[in-house]
């Protein structure tokens, strides 16, 4: 997804109501799985997004949480420089370092960060597991961790889980969409990925109807609290 007319598709449709509000579910669920911030402390958290793209959300966090800095990494120019004016616009530049790598083969050394997420890149990896694996291999050992992706309902409900949760696109986005939930993974498929990760207590959730994730907080699973929205699986 790296020509100018779909990271534009991409950019525009992000900034429309619905998609706006799916990225601010996300800040608003992984600020519940933050460490506690101490006002006094000197050094920032350190967190990371895999496959950023335009950077919205962020630059959401980093307009939330004053004592965090992002590095933000995508495989695609064109996004990465999406990202950039999104942020600049922000006033949040100076606190968010983009990176240009593969998601597979993360640039940085074990237990790097104390936050990592990754939201809809999933079902993009070509070896989803080795993602996951990376994820878990950057991240601290008591880091929070969020990874976020659509979910694909049995073959029975896809016709119409596709018509609920795509109906506000249309064009490049709506095919998008429905060739991305086509896909993405079940609850199952997703536990038994997690189960070949070295994961430190991390476990697979449904959001609402139309995402899975994996997550863990920063102090431990029995810390994460589950929104309404939310129920554990397995």
């Amino acid at each position: 997804m790296d020509s100018p007319e779909e990271v534009e598709s991409y950019s525009s449709a992000a900034a429309e109501q619905h998609l706006e509000a799916i990225d601010d579910t996300f800040v608003e669920h992984l600020l519940r799985l933050l460490p506690q911030q101490n006002p006094s402390a000197a050094d920032p958290i350190r967190a990371l997004d895999v496959g950023c793209g335009p950077a919205q959300i962020p630059v959401k966090i980093l307009g939330r949480v004053a004592k965090i800095r992002f590095v933000a990494l995508d495989r695609f120019p064109n996004m990465l420089a999406c990202a950039r004016r999104n942020a600049a616009r922000a006033g949040v530049l100076e606190r968010l370092t983009l990176v240009r790598a593969d998601a597979q083969l993360l640039p940085f050394p074990d237990h790097a960060f104390s936050v990592v997420i990754c939201n809809s890149v999933l079902h993009h990896a070509r070896e989803p597991v080795e993602l996951l694996r990376e994820i878990f291999r950057v991240a601290s050992p008591a880091a929070a961790i969020l990874v976020r992706d659509l979910r694909r309902p049995s073959r029975m409900f896809l016709s119409w889980h596709l018509w609920r949760h795509g109906r506000r696109y249309s064009g490049p986005m709506r095919r998008l969409f429905n060739a991305s939930v086509r896909a993405s993974y079940t609850a199952g498929e997703l536990a038994e990925m997690l189960s070949k990760v070295a994961a430190n207590q991390a476990r697979v959730f449904r959001l609402g109807g139309a995402h899975l994730s994996i997550e863990r907080a920063a102090s431990g699973p029995a810390h994460v609290r589950l929104g309404l929205d939310q129920t554990p699986l397995g």
